[in-house]
C-alpha cells in the first residue's frame, strides 16, 4: 500500500492534502444521536449532508509518521469540485502537484524532476480501482464509492452506525462508521487481509464552514505488513468560490521519472 522512494511519498504526501477549516468556522455540535434509522434513511442523510461548493484554497499543516521518522509540512491547496487539485509546497513552490481527473502530475525543484501518468500505479498499489472523484470523496469525508452504488447491512454500536456492503469485493473488505447526530462518516475502512493491507482514514472532527459541513481534523493509517504510515492533517485559512487560477506547467530539463 506504500509508495517508495523519496518521490512517491512526496506526491502521496500532497495527495492526502485535501480537507479544510475555514476563517469563519465552528465545530460542529454533536447533537441528540438517533440510532434508530432504516439503512435507506441514514443514506439519504448522509446524502444531503454532502458538501457542496465550486472552488476553495487553503492551508494545510500536514504530520507524516513513519517508524520513528516525523516529518512536518504546509502545502497551499487550490481546488476546483470535480475538475482539478492542485498541491504547492510552501512557503516556496519547490514542488508542485496537478490532479485531474485525466491524470497526475508533479514536478520537484530540488532535484530536477517530474512524473506524469494515470491512475493506475495508485490503483494497483491500493488494490481498487481509483480515479479522481474517489480521491475526492475520501479526502472531503464521503464515502469513497458511493453509498448509493451498493446495497449495505446496517448495525449499531454503542454511538455510531455501521455500513457493510452486503456483498464485499473480492479483493478487500469495505466499511464505514457513519455519526448517528450530524450523519457524516467518522471513518472509513478499507482491508485487504491476504496482502495484511489496511487503510483507514478517520474524520476525528467536522466544522461548519459557510454553511457547509466538513472535515476539520483528519488522521490516515496505512499499514502493510509490519509497516505503518500515519498521517495527521489541520487545515486553516480556507477560503470557499472564489475566483482561483491553476498554474501549473512542468519547467523544461526536467527529468521524468517512472512510478
Amino acid at each position: 500500500m506504500y509508495l517508495k522512494g523519496r518521490h512517491l511519498i512526496i506526491f502521496i504526501n500532497l495527495l492526502f492534502l485535501f480537507v479544510f477549516s475555514c476563517k469563519s468556522v465552528k465545530t460542529i455540535n454533536p447533537g441528540n444521536a438517533n440510532l434508530n434509522l432504516s439503512v435507506k434513511q441514514v443514506i439519504k442523510k448522509n446524502t444531503d449532508n454532502e458538501a457542496r461548493f465550486k472552488t476553495l484554497s487553503a492551508r494545510v499543516k500536514l504530520d507524516i509518521f513513519q517508524g520513528e521518522n516525523v516529518n512536518g509540512y504546509t502545502v497551499n491547496l487550490r481546488l476546483e469540485k470535480d475538475k482539478k487539485i492542485l498541491l504547492m509546497s510552501s512557503p516556496i513552490s519547490l514542488v508542485k502537484a496537478l490532479i485531474t481527473p485525466e491524470k497526475v502530475s508533479f514536478y520537484n525543484k530540488l532535484d530536477n524532476t517530474y512524473f506524469e501518468g494515470d491512475f493506475k500505479y495508485l490503483s494497483d498499489l491500493l488494490g481498487i480501482d481509483l480515479d479522481f472523484q474517489k480521491v475526492q470523496n475520501l479526502l472531503l469525508g464521503e464515502a469513497l464509492f458511493g453509498l448509493k452504488d451498493n446495497t449495505y447491512n446496517l448495525s449499531v454500536n454503542d454511538k455510531e452506525y455501521i455500513l457493510q456492503p452486503k456483498k464485499q469485493k473480492a479483493l478487500f473488505e469495505l466499511f464505514y462508521l457513519i455519526h448517528p447526530a450530524y450523519f457524516k462518516i467518522t471513518s472509513q475502512q478499507i482491508s485487504q487481509p491476504q496482502q495484511e493491507r489496511h487503510l483507514q482514514i478517520d474524520y476525528l472532527e467536522y466544522q461548519e464552514v459557510n454553511k457547509q459541513m466538513l472535515p476539520a481534523k483528519i488522521k490516515v493509517i496505512a499499514v502493510e505488513g509490519t509497516n505503518e504510515t500515519n498521517l495527521d492533517m489541520e487545515f486553516k485559512g480556507v477560503s470557499l468560490n472564489e475566483d482561483l487560477r491553476f498554474p501549473f506547467k512542468i519547467p523544461s530539463g526536467f527529468k521524468e521519472i517512472k512510478l
